[in-house]
């Protein structure tokens, strides 16, 4: 597959994924998630590539979904669009390669929920975080139900869910959702550096260490709760108010 949306590419036992949509800030378009499975695919295959680093171009990881591109889809359309979501955000969680997130800006929404996807996120300062459905009639996808509450708690999810706050980089280190906060300028040193001190150990070890992490979790039912995600998000879309609250985000600045 040739790649718009992103770029990909491998060294020193790392493949390195960069989300690239700079001019809309990295938007989340069907396209995107089809490239990004794709380069997955790839990389699983790949007995080179040992880690997997994702960031993004320009100044955000990703502001979440594209809203031009949902723009006239039938729910029948919406449906199909978040099982192929769900489908490659289960690949991105069971994936058994170490994944890393290098947060370099805006992660927001779904953009937020594929950085919750990968086991270690590494933020920068300057990045802003949050997920935002609550004010856009829509709920959260992508197994962030569980995938936040593991790693913040039930309280301090609910909390972050709820109000649809953004939070920084710094703030999101202190409660525990980010691994390390580090300046824009050292962000991608950071993330290689920790990749490859992964990459430096057995991989056919921590295969069977993360398996055996997200059994631990309870893995076995994601599969209710992503199917519940996936209605609930539906649910969302179809509200008249949807419509109302969506022309307000696109007049957003960042």
């Amino acid at each position: 597959m040739t790649y718009d949306c992103i770029k990909f590419e491998k060294t020193d036992k790392i493949g390195i994924i960069r989300l690239n949509r700079p001019k809309v800030l990295n938007a989340m378009n069907r396209q995107l998630w089809d490239e990004l499975r794709d380069a997955f695919d790839r990389s699983k295959k790949d007995n080179d590539i040992h880690v997997l680093l994702i960031t993004g171009e320009g100044r955000a990881f990703s502001t979440g979904a594209d809203l031009k591109d949902s723009k006239g889809r039938t729910m029948e359309d919406y449906r199909i669009y978040l099982e192929s979501l769900q489908e490659v955000s289960k690949m991105i969680i069971r994936f058994e390669k170490p994944t890393i997130a290098a947060i370099n800006g805006y992660a927001l929404g779904s953009g937020y929920e594929l950085a919750l996807a990968c086991d270690i996120r590494i933020a920068a300062r300057e990045a802003f975080i949050g997920s935002p459905e609550a004010k856009v009639i829509s709920s959260v996808t992508g197994g962030a139900l569980r995938l936040i509450q593991d790693l913040v708690g039930p309280g301090r999810a609910r909390e972050l869910l709820f109000t649809a706050e953004t939070i920084t980089g710094e703030e999101a280190f202190r409660i525990g959702l980010v691994n390390k906060v580090v300046p824009l300028e050292g962000l991608m040193d950071e993330a290689m550096m920790m990749a490859q001190k992964i990459a430096a150990n057995s991989s056919f070890s921590i295969k069977l260490i993360k398996k055996g992490l997200l059994m631990a979790q309870g893995e076995s039912s994601l599969e209710a709760l992503m199917d519940y995600e996936l209605e609930a998000c539906l649910a969302c879309v179809s509200t008249k108010e949807r419509e109302i609250s969506l022309k307000e985000f696109e007049n957003r600045k960042y």
